[in-house]
């Protein structure tokens, strides 16, 4: 037998004959070619020749020896693919199979069992050698040879549950998906020494309800929310990322703070109020304030309910609040938002150096009453390993020596200068200095230009009023206060010196009118104060859907 090889116009593929009309490219494939039952072919190849003209010519015995190489390659090549193809087609038979088996197996509750006690995953942990029915969403999910292990989530804390036997092997759990909701049954088992699950138990589950299953490819969980992604994508999907450890972690910390601000504040004989978000004065500068409409009259949202919790001194003593703030500052910082969680306070009766002690109990009270909850204690520990609870008192530092210490330590102001008595220290120089120094300060005695109208002046220097500004390690600025201006010719002397109109401050200026009295007062932002507890990089981790300059979604 011939066969002919033309390597310009010649094609291997089974179709092709061989023949001079149909001739194959290589001489390896036109041996391939050839049935093993049958003599070796005799290859002709096409070789152009000026003096004979075009033609086929006998294949040299170099070229042959090449050709049949070549040939046992291609072979080789082909009973590896008949292999892969065989074990595949096996393997697509025995998951046939399974998925027939899979599909057979129905899961129904054993009636014979103890009725399972409904409960959160919390009051599970306690539930050791009881039958329990838990709901939940589906946080991990793998599978180990006969064995499924789910950790259920469902925000009172995590539970490791396990599925063995026709419960693992059925389709319906094969199915199962991240995030899926679902209803598991089983025993309590407390964890053996040395093996980790959170609450120390696992759930052998005896039986289980899909209550909503998630979707699974393009759309499933992992593809929304993907590790190492984009912040702005991350925010978009707020709504999911809120379901990691560390988000829903921080808002635990979160919840459990203001809880403990609010004990403290119920033990000092502190009164909550509510004021209004709506308002028509400014108190940080107009420059900050959103406008809106209301009712054809001019309107802004508050940066500050502290003009209104001064109103209510005479009538329910010491006050506070706990709702939003609003700044329109253009600020891209990492410790900015338009809107945050204020926490503030008015005490009458007191002087300045009462003011701060009630701070810094405050601060270190609550911090302790953080640690001691059972649930925001470990999370801490967890989110910033280490963390060592502030101690009283804190380190009292004059503004006048604030600047004296960065110009000794060569930082500069905002022009690049030697700081001098009036600039305002910037966040960086702040910062700088705070985290240099290492504790909490309480920054005090501001220049008058550089504060609000309200603050009332230090009696042994007019030029400072009695002011602070409670600076963190590694968060700086979580705390502004001072006392407030008490007498009447003071206060209308500041809104005269700030420019500001006082006929719509009228009932603001009766308090000072209808029996006046020393007062102070403070506000925190929440968010920066659980960016230092938490170790959070920026306060947009501490807010369940931060606000900031371009972000208001979703």
């Amino acid at each position: 037998m011939s066969l002919y090889i033309n390597e310009s116009t010649g094609v291997d593929d089974i179709s092709v004959t061989g023949s001079q009309d149909q001739p194959f490219k290589t001489p390896a494939y036109a041996l391939f070619s050839a049935r093993e039952d049958d003599e070796e072919p005799k290859l002709f190849v096409f070789k152009k020749d000026e003096e004979k003209g075009d033609c086929f010519v006998e294949i040299s015995a170099s070229a042959l020896k090449k050709a049949r190489k070549g040939s046992d390659g291609l072979k080789k090549k082909l009973a590896k693919q008949l292999e892969l193809e065989k074990k595949k087609q096996e393997k697509d038979e025995n998951e046939a199979a399974k998925k027939l088996e899979a599909l057979n197996i129905k899961i129904e509750e054993d009636k014979s069992l103890p009725e399972a006690i409904k409960c959160k995953i919390q009051k599970s942990y306690d539930a050791v050698d009881q039958r329990v029915k838990v709901s939940g969403w589906i946080h991990r999910l793998r599978s180990s040879k006969s064995l499924v292990f789910i950790v259920l989530r469902d925000g009172t804390g995590f539970l490791q549950a396990v599925l063995t036997g026709d419960l693992a092997r059925a389709y319906q759990t094969t199915a199962l998906t991240l995030e899926s909701t679902v209803t598991l049954y089983g025993k309590v088992c407390k964890l053996p020494e040395g093996k980790n699950a959170p609450g120390g138990v696992e759930l052998l589950v005896d039986y289980y309800e899909v209550v909503s299953l998630a979707p699974s490819g393009e759309d499933a969980f992992t593809n929304k929310i993907a590790e190492g992604a984009d912040p702005s994508l991350l925010l978009d999907q707020r709504h999911l990322a809120l379901r990691g450890e560390t988000l829903s972690g921080v808002m635990k910390v979160r919840a459990a703070l203001l809880r403990a601000v609010r004990r403290f504040y119920y033990e000092e004989g502190l009164t909550e109020v509510n004021t209004p978000c709506m308002v028509q004065t400014q108190v940080e500068g107009g420059s900050t304030l959103f406008n809106l409409g209301y009712y054809g009259e001019e309107a802004y949202l508050t940066q500050s309910s502290q003009l209104y919790l001064e109103t209510c001194l005479a009538s329910l003593g010491d006050v506070y609040c706990i709702q939003e703030s609003f700044r329109a500052e253009k600020s891209h910082t990492r410790r900015h938002l338009s809107e945050y969680t204020h926490i503030e306070a008015e005490l009458c009766f007191l002087t300045f150096d009462d003011l701060l002690v009630h701070i810094e109990k405050l601060i270190t009270t609550a911090v302790r009453y953080v640690l001691e909850d059972p649930v925001a204690g470990p999370l801490v520990e967890q989110l910033n390993p280490g963390f060592k609870a502030p101690t009283m008192p804190f380190m009292r530092l004059d503004y006048r020596d604030a600047i004296k210490w960065l110009n000794e330590h060569g930082i500069k102001n905002e022009e690049g200068e030697d700081f001098k008595f009036g600039d305002d220290i910037a966040e960086a120089a702040e910062r700088k200095m705070t985290d240099t120094i290492g504790v909490p300060i309480f920054l005090i005695r501001f220049p008058v230009e550089i504060k609000s109208f309200y603050m009332k002046r230090c009696a042994d220097d007019a030029n400072v009023t009695e002011s602070v500004d409670v600076l963190m390690p590694n968060v700086g600025e979580i705390t502004g206060g001072s006392m407030r201006i008490d007498a009447m010719d003071e206060l209308m002397a500041g809104f005269k010196r700030e420019g500001i109109a006082t006929d719509p401050y009228y009932w603001f200026i009766d308090q000072r009118k209808y029996g006046s009295c020393p007062h102070g007062g403070y506000g925190i932002g929440t968010e920066r104060i659980l960016a230092w507890l938490c170790d959070r990089f920026t306060v947009r981790d501490c807010s369940l859907y931060p606000r900031f300059t371009g972000r208001c979604k979703p």
